[in-house]
This record gives structure tokens, C-alpha cells and sequence, in this order.
């Protein structure tokens, strides 16, 4: 293992969050690829031998975590409490953020059919969503989008990592047979 991934592992393990790859290279003086590079060995090795720990990445970001894989014994040694989980309005809400960013609460609510005040404002809260910027628009809406720590919730690594939606049915397939 190279010294850099040894460095690395250190600061992710001390960190304990997830920490963006270009302020790691700037912080040790090599370039982000440099980095990647130390973190893909890290996380060869952790996977080659099973370890307790694996290594995660999500957008620009990366950071330590325990493997899924030993969840249940972690969960019964320390009885985590509950997070709380996520509405159904502001999963929906989540989801057209996600697919459609970026992405006005007007639009947000032309899809979902109701007002989305509230699930933006709780998306915002717990760091799932952010202001990215203003429409070009009467009114310069603000545009929201989907944040790292949504990457991180959902165990994705870019964006281009969410599932394809399912095609809206063609008009033909609306119509009903007749005989």
C-alpha cells in the first residue's frame, strides 16, 4: 500500500465525513487524480480482504463506512435509534428534484399535483436538497437540486446511478380493444 493511501485512510478515519476529493489533494499537495488513485487502492484492499470498513464515494466526495455486509451484528451491539424516515410527499417530492433538476417548486408542483412548500423546505433542512440557482424566469424562481448527502443517503455514486423511470404508456396502448 502507498504511503498517500495510508495518509488518506488516516484523515478519512479521523474526518468520520465525507470530505471532497479536491480539498484532500490541495490539503497534501498532489493532484486529485492522486488521490483517486490512493482511494481506488483503499478500496481494493478493503474489498480483497473483507474488511470491517469499506470505502464510499459519492459526487466529489469520499469517506469511510462500515460494510452492509455486518450491519446486523453493528445494529445489535448498539441499538442505533431510529432515523426518521421520509414522508411519502417528500419522497415524491425528492424524486422529481432528482430526475428533473434543475428544478423550480412550480414545476415540482406541476408534476406531483399539489403545493410542495413544506417537502422543500424539510428536503432543504436535512441537506437532501439545495438552491443551485435562480430561472431565467419572471419572478428569477429558485432552482433546486439534489446535494452529495442525497448521493450518500441513497447509496449512489452519481446521479447517473438512479434508476431509469419507467415510460409513460403510448397513447396506443390507452385505448381500449374492441372486438
Amino acid at each position: 500500500m502507498t504511503e498517500l493511501s495510508k495518509v488518506l485512510e488516516a484523515i478519512l478515519f479521523v474526518s468520520g465525513e465525507p470530505l471532497q476529493i479536491a480539498a484532500l489533494a490541495h490539503a497534501l499537495e498532489v493532484t486529485e487524480l492522486e488521490i483517486s488513485a490512493a482511494a481506488d487502492e483503499l478500496a481494493s484492499d478493503y474489498d480483497y480482504n473483507r474488511r470491517g470498513i469499506c470505502l464510499k464515494r459519492f459526487g466529489s466526495h469520499i469517506q469511510l463506512s462500515t460494510r452492509a455486509d455486518y450491519a446486523p451484528q453493528i445494529e445489535k451491539l448498539l441499538q442505533p435509534i431510529q432515523k426518521q424516515s421520509l414522508s411519502q410527499a417528500a419522497l415524491e417530492t425528492l424524486a422529481v428534484v432528482a430526475y428533473k433538476q434543475p428544478v423550480t417548486k412550480l414545476e415540482i408542483e406541476a408534476v406531483r399535483g399539489v403545493k410542495c412548500d413544506y417537502s422543500v423546505q424539510s428536503l432543504v433542512n436535512k441537506g437532501l436538497i439545495e438552491e443551485v440557482g435562480r430561472k431565467e424566469a419572471l419572478g428569477r424562481p429558485i432552482l433546486y437540486g439534489t446535494t452529495d448527502a442525497f448521493l450518500s443517503h441513497f447509496g449512489l455514486t452519481t446521479l447517473e446511478d438512479l434508476p431509469k423511470p419507467p415510460e409513460p404508456p403510448s397513447a396506443e396502448e390507452d385505448e381500449p380493444l374492441t372486438p
